[in-house]
């Protein structure tokens, strides 16, 4: 399925910015079942320093603001070509070990509600016992939108018993590492069958399985990723994958929008 998707993201600063930077995890990685047809990205109010590919070969663009700006707007557009191959994407790439994967960070620490998931797991084969935490997940944790903080932990959801795709894709993987399989969180663009705006992007999660290799799960969604799925970023959770992060100089206040536009072409 090829698919045409434009992101935009726009700042508005409530005063002058003197300096700003932002690094961008906007374009779709390249892989077997995916491949991009095109793709650039547009900075108002900034320029694009550098590009470049981090460990996860996510890539990154590095965008810096124009003096005393108080408007920044990054465009993000371009057409993918997605084949599905119901969640297996196969064996493991990259200079990266597996191992790496079974790290636990700020956002994946497990406690005590993960170990009530793992707990419940049912006997069987790895990929029957992923199917059914991410139905565990989805029945603990409501799905609801504005539930829940981007610096939530996946306790932090548990807990609260609601969360959005982020939260549970964060339990998810806490969980997956805890019974000793290598997992990853996934930022992307999914094609909705609804409607072609959308205020946000989308995450899930892919463990690595024997005989498999990596497998996605959404668990928000309660399926594994198939060709309406555009793979961006990935990273050990979402400060490693996030769309987009930075800092600036000064104290002014800032209004956020995103406006994303995900089309079969």
């Amino acid at each position: 399925m090829k698919l045409h998707i434009r992101h935009e993201t726009r700042y508005d600063f409530d005063a002058p910015v003197p300096f700003g930077l932002q690094q961008l995890r906007k374009t779709p990685k390249s892989f077997r079942n995916q491949s991009i047809i095109s793709w650039s990205t547009q900075v108002i109010g900034g320029r694009k320093e550098l590009s470049f590919e981090d460990y996860h070969r996510n890539t990154v663009e590095l965008i810096s603001f124009e003096t005393n700006t108080q408007s920044v707007t990054l465009i993000s557009e371009g057409a993918v070509e997605v084949e599905d191959t119901h969640g297996i994407l196969g064996r493991h790439e990259g200079s990266v070990p597996l191992w790496l994967f079974k790290r636990s960070t700020q956002q994946t620490k497990p406690g005590k509600g993960v170990a009530e998931l793992v707990r419940h797991l049912p006997q069987g084969e790895p990929l029957e016992q992923m199917h059914a935490l991410s139905e565990s997940i989805r029945a603990r944790v409501k799905y609801e939108i504005g539930s829940s903080h981007p610096d939530w932990s996946a306790e932090d959801a548990i807990e609260a018993g609601s969360g959005v795709c982020q939260d549970h894709t964060h339990i998810f993987i806490t969980c997956a590492r805890q019974v000793g399989l290598p997992a990853r969180y996934v930022s992307g663009y999914l094609m909705m069958n609804e409607t072609e705006l959308q205020d946000a992007t989308h995450a899930w999660a892919e463990v690595h399985l024997d005989g498999l290799g990596w497998v996605g799960f959404d668990v928000s969604n309660g399926i594994s990723p198939d060709n309406r799925y555009v793979r961006v970023a990935t990273g050990l959770d979402y400060a490693q994958a996030a769309p987009v992060i930075g800092n600036r100089i000064g104290t002014a206040g800032e209004q956020l929008k995103v406006q994303l536009q995900i089309a079969q072409q």
